[in-house]
């Protein structure tokens, strides 16, 4: 097994580990936030980067394999979404946000499932994709530091670095939804001739 997908493994590995942190009854916390959160965030952080390093390292060192263009997509997934689950139990999420974020995923894996049974072509990334890919990393990094719930900044509860931080997070986390919505529309136009016998 080559270095890139050892990588994909191991960011798959973190994932439980995320979880069972909120389990553990670490105490404390840091400038308000609790030191469980910084954990959280510190893992989401460190499997973040081995997504960019994997797929860097395949390309670079010509290592891309069946496994790995199968393993890859689906970790970054369980990772997204994972985190947003327990931002959602923790209070700091809406549900509709990975509910969408979840029904988009099915609809393009589904298509990607038919696309390769018809031998269609592989549509590559579009802005929305990448769009969604960047803030929904950097909305999630800043969630499990933002000890307040999703649009609490437009209560006119929150003050100084408070309202600052909720209302990024609150803005990254709705252009996240609305690059999701929209990058899982340019599957479905793209790919329309793989549903004319429909």
């Amino acid at each position: 097994m080559n270095l890139a997908n050892k990588l994909t493994i191991f960011r798959i590995i973190l994932v439980p580990i995320m979880v069972i942190i909120p389990f553990l009854g670490i105490q404390g916390d840091v400038w308000g936030i609790p030191i469980s959160c910084l954990i959280i965030d510190l893992i989401f952080i460190i499997a973040s980067i081995t997504d960019k390093l994997d797929g860097y390292i395949a390309r670079s060192r010509n290592q891309v394999t069946t496994f790995g263009k199968f393993l890859d997509p689906l970790a970054d997934k369980i990772l997204v979404l994972t985190a947003m689950i327990m931002l959602v139990e923790m209070g700091r999420l809406p549900a509709w946000i990975p509910v969408i974020v979840l029904a988009r995923e099915f609809i393009v894996s589904g298509y990607r499932l038919i696309a390769v049974e018809k031998g269609g072509k592989v549509i590559a990334a579009s802005v929305w994709g990448k769009m969604k890919t960047v803030t929904q990393m950097i909305a999630i990094i800043l969630a499990f530091v933002d000890i307040n719930a999703f649009g609490k900044c437009f209560t006119g509860e929150l003050t100084g670095v408070s309202l600052g931080l909720n209302l990024v997070v609150t803005l990254m986390m709705i252009i996240q939804t609305i690059a999701t919505i929209f990058s899982g529309y340019e599957y479905l136009k793209d790919g329309k001739e793989l549903f004319k016998d429909c």
